[in-house]
């Protein structure tokens, strides 16, 4: 074999183009669970389970979250308050989402956004809707619990309001 035979047609081999270090590209696949603590969010999926949705408020600062935070990441407090998040806002942006990451492949494209509801909590989630067209930045967006279709899975997402 010479020196300058390409070991890609005889390897899994590929030269990342910033480098031009040789890269071995492994054709396994890898499948990933992993597990997050959540115990101090557990109000939150209590709130979900019985139709209600939680965010946190900093009382030192005012910061509000959603999904919560167990403590304020702008001032560091831990002293936080769980307050009933408003269901109707407007909404802020959205994308629709064709370039899928690779658990979402199965998915078809799908659109998300970011509303912020009229006590001024911000949220991102998912938009349950048929016509992305139909979406305007201003225009006034509920948020809902429902199920993930296929896996009885309780989660929010925004709905365009009617009318």
């Amino acid at each position: 074999m010479s020196g300058g035979e390409d070991l890609s047609k005889l390897f899994p081999i590929i030269v990342d183009e910033k480098s031009g270090a040789m890269l071995w590209r492994d054709l396994r696949a890898i499948t990933l669970q992993y597990m997050i603590p959540v115990g101090r969010l557990k109000r939150f999926y209590e709130g979900i389970a019985s139709g209600v949705l939680y965010g946190t408020r900093c009382p030192k600062c005012g910061a509000r979250y959603f999904p919560p935070r167990p403590e304020c990441s702008r001032c560091g407090s831990s002293d936080v308050e769980w307050v009933e998040v408003c269901r109707e806002g407007r909404l802020l942006a959205h994308a629709v989402v064709n370039i899928k990451p690779e658990s979402y492949q199965q998915c078809e494209d799908y659109v998300v956004g970011v509303a912020e509801m009229d006590d001024g909590f911000k949220v991102l989630a998912w938009i349950k809707c048929d016509d992305p067209k139909r979406l305007k930045r201003g225009m006034r967006v509920r948020l809902e619990i429902d199920k993930i279709r296929g896996s009885g899975i309780l989660f929010y997402q925004l709905v365009p309001a009617e009318g």
